[in-house]
């Protein structure tokens, strides 16, 4: 398909529920981002599994035998991103930063990874540019949540919502998206359970540029001292495991290196008939391994590992099958996966967006969780 019509696609996946945007247009020329939300920020009281008329979190699937645990498992935590034409933004109007509730409730159960979204035109105002200074209220609440991420013992991914634009242009310097990040991991690099996530999602961009602008990246971010942290790339094509060939990215991101030898690449994948996660329905109950498959092959050919940042579907039967298959498929001995994080978790989403994992009462809580996601617990020490 092509990317006009992905983009239009993958816009809705990343928006919040209807009700919380201002509209389609505004979606679609925001390139993806997500829309103003004028939902109310919901918080949820309890870190305790909760019961649903539907089932409870409580799993109940045999958990597989004879696997290989994941490293990083968890959530996405959206919504530092929403209201993405509002720079800076007013938190709890355009934007809000997760609810350490939701942290709490989902390392009870034993996740221990969270994708935090936040945009690079707030942490760099447009008036000073990807090299002056951040906005320290901003930096802030995104140095707040992480501190309480990895307060827990958890790991906290660090992930620009950009897909490799700032400021209505493409992302083209890697001059000035390399410093970025060399002023960004320094806040952090003290921190061994942060990771450094480059960039959401590219697309509309030849993958051997993407690969430059990560490269860049990754050399400076060692060379500045941050040592210690994984750092996971992603390619062009909204970086999806099942066009990880097509898209250009196998070819261009064989010679990436890392001094410190931590890096993953980081790949998404929804089940729905065109990709985008935009739909409940999936294919048929092997969509998550065939799409996976390829990828997986490309990884173990190439000696890199792969986190798999963004998965999601809807509540049957058909796509908890799909999602249990992958996950199977992904902790297979000698597996180049070292996770997997669910799309996603926030205050926003709402009561009908249909992979909202949002404690007490996301549509994905009461199904998805326990079936497809809680049986391939614990996670690798």
């Amino acid at each position: 398909m092509a990317n006009v019509a992905v983009s239009a696609i993958v816009v809705l996946r990343h928006a919040p529920p209807a009700a919380s945007v201002q509209s389609a247009t505004h979606i679609v020329n925001s390139q993806c981002l997500p829309g103003t939300a004028t939902v109310a920020p919901t918080t949820s009281t309890s870190a305790k599994p909760t019961t649903s008329t539907k089932g409870t979190t409580t799993s109940t699937a045999a958990a597989p035998t004879g696997t290989q645990k994941f490293k990083y498992f968890g959530v996405n935590e959206s919504g530092a991103e929403f209201g993405n034409t509002a720079w800076p933004g007013t938190l709890g109007k355009d934007y809000i930063w997760p609810a350490p509730s939701s942290i709490d409730y989902f390392t009870g159960l034993g996740f221990n990874t969270f994708r935090v979204t936040f945009l690079m035109e707030r942490m760099s105002p447009p008036a000073t540019g990807l090299t002056g200074p951040f906005n320290s209220t901003y930096l802030s609440g995104l140095t707040t949540i992480v501190n309480y991420i990895t307060g827990k013992g958890a790991y906290a991914l660090i992930d620009p919502h950009n897909f490799m634009r700032y400021n209505n242009a493409i992302i083209s310097d890697s001059t000035q998206f390399s410093t970025w990040w060399v002023n960004l991991a320094a806040q952090f690099k003290s921190n061994s359970h942060v990771i450094f996530d480059l960039q959401n999602e590219p697309y509309g961009i030849a993958a051997t540029s993407v690969f430059s602008l990560m490269q860049s990246a990754v050399t400076a971010i060692r060379a500045s001292g941050a040592t210690s942290q994984l750092i996971v790339v992603e390619g062009t094509s909204y970086t999806g495991a099942w066009t990880w060939t097509s898209s250009g990215n196998a070819a261009a991101f064989t010679g990436l290196k890392d001094p410190s030898n931590n890096i993953a690449i980081e790949m998404h994948q929804y089940l729905d008939s065109d990709g985008s996660g935009t739909s409940g329905t999936c294919v048929d109950s092997t969509i998550g391994v065939d799409r996976l498959s390829d990828a997986t092959a490309w990884l173990k050919a190439n000696n890199f590992k792969g986190l798999l940042g963004e998965i999601g579907a809807g509540s049957n039967t058909v796509c908890i099958e799909a999602v249990s298959g992958a996950m199977a498929y992904m902790q297979q001995p000698g597996s180049p996966w070292l996770g997997a994080l669910w799309w996603a978790a926030g205050p926003w989403w709402g009561a009908t967006y249909f992979t909202s994992i949002e404690p007490p009462s996301g549509l994905a809580i009461s199904q998805i969780l326990p079936q497809a996601l809680q049986p391939y617990l614990p996670v690798s020490a």
